[in-house]
């Protein structure tokens, strides 16, 4: 097969392609700055769409890997090009529509709600006011000394822990609010879940989970982000467990992602995030699993069947 790789490099598309070229086929990375598309004149004029003078349409498939940050008009763009490949009837993987629910926490919340997921409580508004009333609720209406009762107010659009802000002082947050609210920021303001400073990464591949690490936060944060310097170890998950994971990455419609999940102190499991464009280097460090290979085997065993890459109705 011959397959393009829209990425801007990096390990995670060297790796696809080490794991495509091992398997006999052909791995291309381009750029999204490099989509052009054609429109040929009259009825009859063809449609085209190259990267880098490599035709993306007449590809075999498509893997979606890290969309560059940009203008709106430049995010829209490449998003409905992904759309257009899929239309022609290009496989891709992950689908546009399951990257724009997963990259989207408040799509994601909702998308994951109706499926009846636990997750934890969360609003999510445009007024500061309303954010203060939701964060002074979630606080009872005063700062936390014991650190046991806290919000997280996060960025809807983001990953890797970056921008995110956790407070048990109704003061500062009212601080934060008022900064992001001067930023036009849509306010997605969650209660912190107790969690010891660890969490789990579940990584799932074509509706089945191909491993799990545990991480846990760098001493002196509370974010467990093995970018940000936190620690990972492999672990065998229970079968529900896995289950919850497999039904997340279903609703989001995910052929392969990253799902976060937070246990609790009091033993219960919610479901944080799921990520559409995961990263896996900690947990291929961490477990020795060849996660590009996984995914470039679920790619290669989908085009053959010809399968559609729905995993639910959108």
């Amino acid at each position: 097969m011959n397959v393009i790789i829209l990425s801007n490099g990096g390990w995670h598309a060297d790796e696809l392609r080490r794991a495509l070229g091992e398997r006999g086929h052909a791995g291309r990375v381009v750029p999204y700055e490099s989509l052009i598309a054609s429109f040929g004149g009259g009825r009859a004029g063809a449609s085209t769409l190259t990267a880098d003078e490599a035709s993306v349409l007449d590809a075999d498939a498509v893997l979606v890997r890290f969309i560059p940050a940009g203008s709106l008009e430049q995010i829209v763009y490449r998003v409905d090009a992904l759309h257009w490949i899929e239309d022609r009837g290009v496989p891709i993987v992950n689908a546009p529509r399951a990257i724009e629910r997963s990259v989207d926490k408040f799509y994601t919340d909702a998308r994951l709600r109706e499926a009846g997921l636990p997750t934890p409580e969360t609003y999510v508004c445009e007024r500061a006011v309303d954010a203060m009333t939701a964060i002074r609720a979630m606080l009872g209406g005063r700062a936390s000394d014991d650190g046991e009762r806290a919000v997280v107010i996060k960025p809807i659009f983001g990953s890797m822990g970056h921008g995110i802000v956790r407070v048990s002082d109704p003061d500062v947050a009212f601080r934060v609010v008022q900064a992001l609210d001067q930023l036009r920021s849509v306010f997605y303001v969650q209660r912190a879940i107790e969690t010891g400073g660890r969490d789990v990464r579940v990584f799932v591949v074509g509706g089945r989970v191909i491993g799990a690490i545990e991480r846990r936060a760098e001493d002196g944060d509370w974010r467990t982000n093995v970018s940000r310097g936190g620690s990972a170890r492999p672990i065998v998950l229970a079968a529900e467990i896995e289950a919850l994971a497999l039904r997340a990455a279903a609703a989001i419609g995910a052929e392969y992602a990253g799902v976060d999940l937070l246990p609790s102190a009091d033993g219960a499991m919610f479901v944080l995030e799921v990520n559409g464009i995961p990263g896996w280097q900690g947990l291929q460090r961490a477990t020795g699993i060849d996660v590009a290979g996984a995914v470039v085997d679920h790619l290669v065993e989908r085009v053959r069947s010809g399968r559609s890459a729905a995993v639910l109705p959108a």
